[in-house]
């Protein structure tokens, strides 16, 4: 067993969160978009940690449900059978604790003992969980003249309470101890209390277990962050996975605000985001993507297309069909076009039942579609179809393992579907009815859109959003208004103008949207700080790359864009592309959606706005008509440090027949020099949107990005390699042969 066996598959960022060192790193926080590979990413942590030596026992894994804990278990021991990494929920730690033997002080005699921790909290038996009494809890409360709703039973043991109710509380605190019925609450409230009341106990527990990781790290409520920080206590190893976009159980207690607040608690944290989507077709991406407008931008996320389905297996992930929003006048309408459309798609593409699902935001709206579907005699998952005789003879009901999934929202995170029918795009059920003071709404709005992200992501090849204009809804026929959540975007307007109009109208809204985004700069500088400044400015640029394809009316497809997946942006990075047109530039950032400096005539900085952006991005102006360009960038890069990401047109891309001709560059040289990794992509048809422009219809533009050159690998093999004889031509042959297969 060794480290490339573990690590195989991964991609560059996935890659970057298994090596993490937490002694420079210090603590991770990994921001994993859905369908990103999170869970192989922890299991692969605690397998490479162990394979690093740290003993199995002094790992801690957290995660929600039993159930996930028995799976990372199962992924663990796959490669380490019977490690002993303590994987568990939250409540079953809480409670190991309180089992636990705690080493203490010693008696009269001066010896050292060990206690049962839950002894040391006053229980005089051991805890046991069961379900919370409401019934009672209330009516204790009610002898005691507390108002029931400012207590609920669960917060029995939280602190904070005023000595007066604190006296109150007492009888009932103490009934518990002395019973050692609990809830699971009160396992937590008693754990944090054991290791904040007694320093033996926190010194244990800390020794106990060295590294800590912790799964869907978005749903943990302030109680299990703060058992989280005191298990941790000043140390490093700290390593978290979550999607504060998937941040859907605010009802019971989750704080969304423990993404903001791990970066505030621990400053010199690592931020690494997975953003390569294994799941759904790039057109679904494009739509989630689009789900989250006014996150800070230092927490935002994009989507890419990774999809190992699309390279084939079933056809219909090759399509990448855009998401469909249908209306229908009443119930009816809507079940017969979905039945349809069900049946179709089944015989088409031979998917089984089991591919489509339907979700909706509540569990009344799932019984009516459940019933709706066997009326037309589609089965549903989880059904009974009859009786059968098991292996022993006896008469068991048989239960379908093949039919169409329906289920709520929330029910279906984590999961995924070929077909996804998302019903109930309208207010009040999507988003759902939100109540209470203004903050309260607000607050339950935001969950809301999370809600439908998560709706959208688990679509993996065909997404339909449902409206229906009126339905039964709680006793009575109700008109339904359109979800705000349904896109609202619009195509470009495709009116004829003559080709001088289009072009002065093109320039003139270009620049004016350039000129805005100038005046919005000292304010986001103040608003955000420096380092959150400069997210600001990568994402204004991609937004204004995208701005800049829509004026200019390009049709812009990209070709294997998964490639991306296997580059390592924090080694030095030279993207190389044949040039046509200045729009080659906007198309670049837009393909390999990401901010990176390029190489460009100094005149360029003379224009004003332009300026100033190709400054924060990193560019870099030589003077070609006095010659030392590679030396001048050699200098730019030099300057900038050790991991340059550079975007160069070799000299010789550039033809009026299209054609690659001999590359003259230095871009080879410079990744020769620094070890570094060659990109290349091949552009099509970018010369039609400005220089040779006819008329003002949309054009077709196709971006194909290659597989990355590795140029310390090559090294390795071959020491003697040159960067103009070998790489140049190694690079230039695969573009020539990209380029005439895109034609």
């Amino acid at each position: 067993m060794d480290a490339q066996s573990i690590l195989a598959g991964l991609n560059a960022d996935q890659r970057a969160a298994v090596l993490h060192d937490h002694e420079t790193g210090c603590q991770l926080l990994i921001l994993a978009g859905a369908g990103s590979g999170k869970t192989s990413v922890l299991t692969k942590r605690i397998q490479y940690r162990i394979l690093c030596g740290v003993k199995p026992e002094k790992i801690l894994a957290l995660t929600f449900t039993a159930k996930a804990a028995a799976e990372m278990r199962e992924r663990v021991q796959s490669l380490f059978p019977n490690a002993g990494v303590r994987l568990c929920t939250f409540h079953s730690l809480a409670l190991y604790m309180l089992k636990c033997k705690v080493p203490c002080g010693g008696g009269a005699d001066g010896l050292r003992g060990e206690r049962y921790a839950y002894e040391m909290l006053g229980f005089k038996k051991m805890p046991v969980p069961a379900e919370a009494a409401n019934r009672d809890f209330l009516q204790k409360l009610s002898k005691l003249n507390l108002k029931k709703k400012k207590l609920s039973r669960e917060n029995l043991f939280a602190d904070g309470y005023s000595a007066g109710m604190l006296a109150k509380l007492a009888p009932l605190q103490q009934e518990v101890l002395d019973s050692g019925q609990v809830v699971f609450e009160d396992l937590i409230y008693m754990a944090i209390r054991l290791l904040e009341s007694f320093e033996e106990a926190r010194r244990f527990f800390q020794e106990m277990w060295h590294e800590i990781l912790v799964d869907e790290y978005q749903d943990i409520n302030p109680t299990q962050y703060r058992l989280v920080k005191n298990i941790l206590g000043d140390r490093k190893q700290l390593f978290v996975v979550g999607d504060d976009d998937q941040a859907i159980y605010g009802f019971r207690g989750a704080d969304i605000g423990n993404i903001n607040r791990f970066c505030q608690d621990f400053r010199q944290s690592t931020l690494i985001r997975l953003e390569w989507n294994y799941r759904s077709v790039p057109n679904i991406l494009h739509l989630a993507n689009g789900i989250f407008t006014d996150k800070p931008v230092h927490l935002r996320k994009v989507l890419r297309a990774g999809n190992p389905k699309g390279s084939g297996g079933n056809p219909i992930y090759r399509e990448n069909r855009r998401p469909q929003v249908w209306v229908s006048d009443n119930p009816v309408e809507e079940m017969q076009k979905v039945v349809c459309s069900m049946k179709e798609l089944r015989l088409s593409y031979d998917l089984e039942w089991k591919n489509f699902a339907i979700l909706v935001r509540y569990n009344r709206q799932r019984l009516y579609y459940e019933t709706a579907l066997r009326d037309y005699g589609i089965p549903v998952f989880g059904d009974s179809v009859g009786i059968a005789e098991s292996d022993s003879g006896e008469s068991v009901e048989a239960v379908v393992e093949n039919g169409v999934h329906v289920e709520t929202v929330h029910a279906s995170k984590g999961l995924q579907y070929a077909v996804v029918y998302y019903a109930g795009m309208a207010e009040n059920l999507t988003p759902g009815e939100c109540t209470g003071t203004r903050i309260q709404r607000k607050r339950q709005m935001e969950e809301e859109r999370r809600l439908y992200y998560v709706g959208v992501t688990r679509a993996e090849s065909f997404l339909v959003l449902l409206y229906c204009k009126q339905r039964y809804w709680k006793g009575r026929l109700r008109k339904l208004r359109r979800s705000r959540f349904l896109p609202k975007e619009k195509p470009y307007s495709e009116f004829y103008m003559p080709l001088i109009i289009f072009r002065i109208y093109v320039v003139v809204v270009v620049l004016g949207y350039m000129c805005f985004q100038m005046l919005r700069v000292p304010f986001s500088l103040l608003r955000n700080g420096r380092e959150k400044f400069n997210a600001w400015v990568d994402d204004r640029i991609q937004f204004f790359a995208g701005f800049c394809m829509k004026m200019l009316r390009v049709d812009l497809s990209i070709e294997n864009q998964a490639v991306l997946g296997k580059v390592d942006w924090s080694r030095p990075v030279f993207v190389v592309g044949n040039h046509s047109s200045f729009a080659d530039i906007p198309i670049v950032f837009l393909s390999i959606q990401k901010t990176i400096g390029f190489v460009a005539k100094k005149s360029l900085g003379n224009i004003p706005f332009l300026n100033f952006w190709m400054h924060r991005i990193g560019c870099i102006l030589v003077d070609r008509k006095k010659g030392g360009a590679a030396a001048g960038i050699r200098a730019a890069i030099a300057e900038r440090g050790s991991a340059p990401r550079v975007f160069i047109f070799p000299e010789g891309t550039r033809s009026k027949d299209g054609k690659i001709g001999p590359f003259k560059s230095g871009a080879f040289r410079f990744a020769h020099e620094s070890n570094g990794i060659i990109l290349p992509l091949v552009i099509t048809g970018s010369a039609d949107v400005w220089e040779a422009r006819k008329n003002s219809s949309p054009c077709k533009v196709n971006v194909k990005i290659l597989d990355p050159v590795d140029v310390a690998a090559m090294l390795k093999e071959n020491p003697q390699l040159d960067p103009k004889r070998d790489l140049a031509h190694i690079v230039r042959e695969r573009m020539v042969e990209a380029k005439e297969g895109v034609r």
